[in-house]
């Protein structure tokens, strides 16, 4: 049975039943354009899969221009949202998370091939001089696309060349992949070196690697907040030195002994929630969750920090597009498009949400308390 032949999903999901002898009536309840759908996001497509949708805050940041959001988090696990809750709830009552950003840029990187290693450093070298250039040429491919840098690196008869690209208010990997295929031409005609794959790894597109933690992906935050003795205690439910003593344990002692890229609580967890939630690619968890959290006692209580290096999100294009996705961008205040200000912004709610889950996370384990939550909120009390 080939799916392709049929012309929709309600065929194609009866021809599967059918054929599997089963019956698939929730699948084939939903709300969004089968047609859009079907035509941009899915192919073979048959319905679609539910996910329950929760919603964390409202989360106050601590910026100059102090606003309020609702986050919107899907998510079958039990627990997660009440967990996230609470998190906001300490950090909301600490004045807000404060939240910085640097756009990094989506990149991709075309592995070139040449004869040797001196062959090479020409090859680099022309990159080098006719990187102006090269920009006009990305830029020729969309106006809503620049491109930030062009960095080189070669082994043995390889050559890599890292094209970096501001997207605007789209994630921007598939312009990024046009404009530089449009380059990958230029240069295979201008200097004869062929192109191997236009995407040769070093762009680390949905894989965790130190690459990107150390250059920046997408749209590198950070956000922190300090927590008071009596936070930590009335609403964390633990104290001072156990949250800080787990942390280090945990964070500092545990990631370093596992070899994990990244030190963080559950910071996959947030952003896998969140990236459902608002139409993400969910293959860029992979790479987003190389966050670094960081705890430390103070005089006056607990800083936290969170620095996510690799954060490659959209509010434009892709799944974004989608009716519920849409839905849940409009719950945190986001819609149309502007020259990157919205996408900015998402990154800001991102970084914040994300703090407040390793806090609370934290604040469980070092209580003892992450086993009794998720039997009461996950298992139920029955």
């Amino acid at each position: 049975m080939d799916l392709r032949n049929y012309t929709d999903a309600k065929n194609r999901r009866t021809a599967l039943e059918q054929a599997l002898k089963i019956t698939l009536p929730a699948i084939g309840s939903f709300s969004l354009s089968e047609d859009f759908a079907s035509h941009h996001n899915c192919e073979n497509m048959v319905g679609a899969v539910q996910i329950p949708l929760g919603i964390a805050g409202p989360l106050d940041f601590s910026d100059d221009k102090k606003h309020t959001v609702y986050i919107p988090l899907a998510t079958t696990e039990g627990a997660l949202v009440a967990s996230v809750n609470r998190g906001i709830k300490a950090v909301t009552l600490s004045g807000g998370a404060s939240v910085t950003s640097h756009r990094a840029g989506i990149s991709r990187a075309p592995v070139f091939v040449v004869t040797n290693g001196k062959a090479a450093n020409v090859f680099i070298d022309w990159i080098e001089t006719n990187q102006k250039l090269l920009n006009q040429i990305a830029q020729e491919t969309s106006t809503h696309l620049k491109l930030i840098s062009i960095k080189t690196w070669h082994s043995g008869r390889n050559v890599f060349v890292r094209c970096s690209y501001d997207t605007q208010d789209a994630m921007g990997m598939n312009m990024a992949t046009i404009a530089t295929e449009k380059m990958v031409s230029f240069i295979t005609k201008e200097t004869g070196v062929v192109c191997a794959s236009v995407s040769g790894n070093m762009c680390g597109d949905k894989k965790a690697n130190m690459l990107n933690v150390i250059e920046g992906r997408g749209i590198q935050t950070w956000a922190d907040v300090e927590l008071s003795p009596e936070i930590i205690k009335d609403v964390l439910k633990t104290t001072v030195p156990q949250f800080v003593e787990t942390a280090h344990r945990k964070l500092d002692i545990g990631s370093r002994m596992s070899g994990t890229i990244g030190a963080n609580a559950h910071a996959a967890n947030v952003l896998a929630a969140i990236f459902l939630a608002t139409g993400q690619d969910m293959a860029h968890v992979g790479e987003a969750s190389t966050v670094m959290t960081e705890v430390e006692q103070g005089k006056n209580g607990v800083y936290v920090s969170v620095y996510i290096p690799d954060l490659p999100v959209g509010t434009v294009g892709g799944g974004t597009a989608l009716e519920t996705q849409q839905e849940c961008l409009k719950i945190m205040g986001i819609t149309g498009a502007t020259e990157g200000e919205n996408v900015k912004f998402f990154a800001h709610c991102i970084a914040g949400v994300v703090l407040a889950g390793e806090i609370s996370l934290l604040a469980a384990l070092s209580a003892g308390h992450l086993s009794s939550a998720h039997q009461k909120l996950a298992r139920g009390t029955s």
